[in-house]
């Protein structure tokens, strides 16, 4: 059991035993619009997806309006343990030789996926990092699908040929991963520019670790938004290392002087605290969406396993890693909601729906066929139209 929660240990384990420590398809000739600065097939089934997807959301809106603030909570966590029991399921998954490429885990960083997704809408889009598997699982993918995609099948979101580093599903905003470090910033950037030429009222999220600090396309990122005031959010997940290396030895100056350089809004939150990072982050998309400056929003958290799943992590130090549970995000949380009238039971239930939402994921990727080969080539090239 979790001390203060109620809960079992099965979600909260930073290793594993045994562990070694799409986009829908453009139809040729059909009429394009811009959704969220995203140009797409009216006719696509993405386009059909996206609007069921945001017809739901809205129409669920004066609901979640009124949660009371221990509601909220309980829904925070319940997405903070699905990304957790995820990110463990796929460890094993990956030691069993069933994912192929490699995977780098968000474990200890569900807390700021939770906290910035429960300030965004259907139509606000994000961009995210080769460990974003917390963010889009927060802003809503299809669980089945996920799995399948990660597990390189043929009905995964992308059909098997993104993987775990290049998830991307736009019904539900997600712009998709990138395997090099920033290289999500501008993306996210050009559609907060459709966003605002279209006057969408949504906005655009962008997460990037501190890592991504000395890179110049962050820089000339923060420049344009800070000139066309763009509807975005910047959320740095500063878990302090680049890689294998600490940041403080890959960059020289500090998230907070960047964003003030070029004018930008920002702020500092501790990223442990799933409360408040959804506050600061509510804060933040509030001001967006009434004009106001770009935002960085800079997290402070913890990265609980190693760069990629197999890090062996000689280069941290041992008391920094025993000292991991003591900061773990989702017990903090848990604690919280236990101190609310009925919070044990829901917390119990929670934990018995996400375990097996998860078990049942995993078992339609199983049993998914794998791609074609002969299928590779499809998507890259237009058919040629007729005369």
């Amino acid at each position: 059991m979790v001390a203060g929660t109620g809960l079992s240990r099965n979600l909260f384990t930073w290793k594993i035993a045994g562990a070694h420590g799409a986009f829908g398809r453009p139809v040729a000739g059909a009429d394009f619009s811009m959704d969220g600065g995203i140009p797409v097939a009216m006719s696509s089934p993405y386009h059909r997806e996206r609007v069921r997807f945001v017809a739901i959301w809205e129409a669920a809106m004066p609901e979640r309006k009124n949660f009371a603030m221990k509601d909220r909570l309980l829904a925070m966590i319940e997405t903070m343990m699905l990304i957790r029991g995820t990110e463990n399921r796929l460890a094993k998954l990956f030691a069993d030789g069933e994912i192929p490429g490699f995977i780098h885990l968000s474990v200890g960083q569900e807390a700021v996926a939770a906290g910035v997704m429960s300030a965004l809408g259907p139509r606000d889009t994000i961009a995210t990092t080769h460990r974003g598997h917390g963010h889009v699982i927060a802003k809503g993918i299809g669980l089945e699908r996920f799995f399948k995609e990660v597990m390189g099948r043929a009905n995964g979101i992308c059909a098997g040929r993104g993987g775990s580093m290049h998830v991307a599903d736009m019904s539900v905003g997600v712009l998709g991963a990138n395997g090099i470090v920033g290289a999500g910033i501008p993306i996210a950037v050009g559609s907060a520019l459709g966003h605002k030429l279209g006057k969408t009222n949504a906005i655009s999220s962008v997460f990037f670790g501190d890592g991504s600090q000395s890179e110049g396309v962050l820089h000339e990122s923060l420049n344009l938004s800070s000139l066309w005031r763009l509807p975005i959010l910047f959320v740095c997940e500063n878990n302090g290392w680049s890689e294998f290396s600490p940041t403080s030895r890959q960059f020289a100056g500090s998230m907070e002087a960047l964003a003030r350089a070029f004018g930008l809004a920002y702020s500092k939150v501790d990223g442990n605290d799933v409360e408040a990072v959804a506050l600061e982050a509510e804060t933040a998309v509030e001001s967006l969406r009434n004009g106001g400056m770009p935002h960085v929003l800079e997290c402070m958290t913890t990265r609980g396993r190693g760069h990629f799943e197999g890090d062996p992590q000689k280069y941290r130090d041992p008391k920094e890693l025993s000292g991991l549970e003591a900061i773990d995000p989702i017990p903090r949380a848990a604690r919280k909601a236990c101190s609310n009238p009925g919070g044990d039971s829901a917390l119990r239930a929670i934990e018995e729906r996400v375990a097996s939402q998860i078990e049942e994921a995993v078992r339609s990727a199983m049993e998914d066929e794998l791609p074609d080969f002969r299928k590779a080539i499809e998507d890259v090239y237009t058919k040629r139209r007729e005369a």
